[in-house]
């Protein structure tokens, strides 16, 4: 997806649906998917840099081991504002977060992941 890259560590077929795992790493200075929401609970652990978060109306830093619980159907984003990498893992709940992924994927294909504003 340009400057964001993916993995997924466990799909909803290796949790009967109940959560799904991914690693995301995001390039210096890059925006993420843009302020979104959904009916999965999103919970991030930073593994790498610091990730800013969009939670709501607010945006915070997350350094590296930092939690951060996104509730399903709230408004949330993510960014690298920092001029090294940046990577998450991401947990999912209920699962199956990988079914989306084509539709991800083609969406970035067209919007390309901007610089940071900050």
């Amino acid at each position: 997806m340009g400057r964001i890259s993916a993995l997924f560590k466990a799909d909803g077929a290796e949790t009967a649906g109940r959560y799904s795992i991914s690693e995301w790493w995001l390039d210096s200075r890059t925006q993420g998917p843009g302020a979104h929401c959904h009916d999965e609970d999103d919970v991030f652990y930073v593994v790498e840099g610091v990730m800013s978060f969009l939670v709501g109306d607010e945006w915070l830093d997350a350094p590296k081991g930092s939690f951060v619980l996104i509730p399903a159907g709230v408004v949330h984003d993510f960014e690298n504002r920092s001029a090294a990498g940046a990577g998450v893992l991401n947990f999912s709940a209920p699962g199956n977060f990988e079914k989306a992924m084509p539709g991800i994927v083609s969406w970035f294909k067209e919007n390309p992941p901007s610089d940071t504003l900050n």
